[in-house]
């Protein structure tokens, strides 16, 4: 049997090696070929990154005729070069042929694209492939501060209520947001195997925990909203009540769609793909936008049509969602009941982003909480500023995206490099540094040029005036924290970013109760936020900037986790 190997042409002289440095086959991923009778046939696909140098890396036949990378490297003059296999296990028939061929070009990931080049080249590649996804994250904090902006020229007890409703119906949503992170991880482990098969029921899985969950929570919403929003708003406020749980109960028909649509969002991301999802959102917003217009500016219903306006763009946002897997070959309206294991594996992943988020979810509600005891106007302000946070908070979380998506193969790789990662790094921080002053600015413009944009009520915008300067200086460090926890989340430390996030809140409730205690109001609350954030990324700097973080220590297994096989 012949084993034909190509490469492409260049100009670096190939170097002998020795059997002695020979990589471990782990690291690569085994090429299957299928041997039927006389005939071995692969097919391999070639990388279009043709202005760097490959690496070849040789194939060899097993005593079970199976053609796999042993992993020796053939090394060339530009040693920063990181190889990786791509290939395509399909079979081909040629008839006569006698003999199979396996043919190999190794090729660079884009992560690897990214990490050779030098610091301003490298942000400009951050930037490209983190916009797309930025689109994602602002939707829904859109949806919000559109309901806010539109409540707000009509009532101020409404405006009010928006609050307290707000809660339970978005921030709620972000702690099922272990869902995202268990789909995207899981479907990006079955597609490197390259098995469709695994993918599926994978997906089916996750929606089926996704539908679950949701119908939950509708369930909730219907029986148990009233008593939550009285809980939450306290006795002084109890005639916002009515106003809230009107939204909250139209707004919790769409709970289903929502998590099964962020189920499918997250398969499609871990499919490499931002558009298809970004194309749904923006026709949801698009809705929105003119459910709002028509349901409130014209027709007059006020809270319940901005809550229609929005149910009705989540579902069919829901919807585009699981089109897009269906037209990538996935049926996204299959459900499967999970095995223990796999409900084993699912929370392995997820218990650590589930006690992170739920722990920032709770310091934020937290705060409404004591805002909404300080009198509606107070809480009005508060809405208002809140949402303009919330919407540019999340510009800063594509960046800890891109540190989840590039940092994995600096630090765990075949050829991993702490340089690189901590170069990578500093990029993110560079990014993020400017990212944090341009929206302190424009989110401290808003409401201190344009407020009524929002309201007309002079006694709050008064009270939005007072707590800017807290609101810029908790804002401009938020892009940074993302890039740092992002690596953390990248380098497998979920113990210590759970942990250190748990006593953020922990500290950060007691600083709360203490100024609100003190009657320092809405600015005291708005202080606390700002040590919150600023707690998050000095601790989580000083974790990574550690001899014993993930980008300088050498000994990296306390931080991996325990694989499982999924079932």
């Amino acid at each position: 049997m012949h084993i034909k190997t190509l490469i492409r042409q260049s100009h670096i002289p190939i170097q002998t090696f020795k059997q002695s440095s020979i990589t471990p086959p782990n690291f690569f991923n085994q090429i299957h070929i299928h041997r039927h009778s006389h005939r071995i046939t692969s097919s391999l696909r070639i990388s279009p990154y043709h202005h760097y140098p490959c690496r070849l890396v040789p194939a060899c036949v097993s005593s079970s005729q199976e053609i796999f990378s042993e992993c020796p490297e053939i090394l060339t003059n530009d040693d920063e070069n990181i190889a990786s296999v791509s290939s395509i296990g399909e079979e081909e028939e040629e008839e006569g042929e006698t003999t199979g061929t396996a043919e190999v070009l190794v090729a660079p990931k884009r992560e690897e694209f990214v990490a050779n080049q030098s610091i301003w080249n490298q942000i400009l590649e951050i930037l490209k492939f983190s916009g797309p996804a930025t689109g994602l994250w602002i939707c829904g904090p859109l949806m919000s501060l559109i309901d806010t902006a539109v409540i707000g020229q009509g009532s101020s007890l409404e405006l009010a209520a928006l609050g307290p409703g707000t809660v339970l119906c978005d921030n709620m949503s972000y702690v099922f947001m272990f869902l995202s992170i268990a789909t995207s991880n899981m479907v990006a482990t079955s597609l490197a195997r390259r098995d469709k098969k695994e993918v599926q029921h994978q997906i089916s899985i996750l929606l089926f925990i996704g539908l679950t969950c949701g119908v939950l929570m509708l369930l909730f919403m219907r029986f148990l909203g009233a008593w939550a929003l009285t809980a939450f708003t306290g006795p002084k406020n109890a005639h916002i009540v009515p106003a809230a749980n009107t939204y909250v109960q139209i707004r919790g028909l769409a709970w289903p769609a929502v998590l099964v649509g962020w189920v499918a969002q997250s398969a499609s991301l871990g499919m490499k793909d931002s558009w298809g999802p970004l194309k749904a959102l923006a026709v949801a917003s698009t809705i929105n936008v003119i459910g709002h217009v028509v349901l409130c500016s014209f027709l007059g219903y006020g809270i319940a049509g901005a809550a229609w306006a929005t149910m009705v763009s989540q579902v069919v946002a829901a919807y585009m969602m699981i089109e897009a897997l269906n037209n990538k070959g996935y049926n996204g309206f299959a459900i499967t009941v999970p095995s223990p294991s796999e409900l084993l594996q699912i929370f392995m992943i997820a218990a650590p982003v589930f006690l992170t988020i739920s722990s920032k979810v709770a310091f934020y509600s937290l705060i409404i909480y004591f805002a909404t005891s300080m009198g509606t106007h107070t809480v009005a302000a508060h809405q208002v500023l809140i949402q303009l946070y919330s919407m540019c908070v999340v510009w800063g979380e594509p960046l800890s995206q891109t540190a989840q998506s590039f940092m994995p193969e600096m630090i765990y790789g075949v050829n991993r490099s702490l340089p690189k990662a901590q170069m990578l790094l500093k990029s993110l921080v560079i990014i993020g540094s400017l990212l944090g002053v341009i929206l302190g600015t424009i989110g401290t413009s808003i409401p201190w040029f344009f407020p009524r944009i929002f309201t007309s009520d002079p006694k709050v915008i008064q009270e939005m005036h007072k707590v800017l300067i807290p609101f810029y200086v908790a804002l401009c460090v938020t892009p940074c924290t993302h890039s740092l926890e992002g690596t953390l989340l990248a380098g497998r430390d979920l113990k210590f970013i759970s942990l250190s996030m748990s006593g953020c809140f922990s500290l950060g409730a007691l600083l709360l109760l203490l100024v609100t205690s003190k009657g320092f109001g809405l600015p005291g609350c708005w202080c606390a936020l700002v040590g919150f954030q600023w707690a998050r990324f000095f601790l989580s700097l000083a974790r990574l900037i550690s001899p014993n973080g993930v980008l300088y220590s050498e000994d990296l297994t306390q931080y991996k986790l325990e694989k499982l096989k999924a079932a």
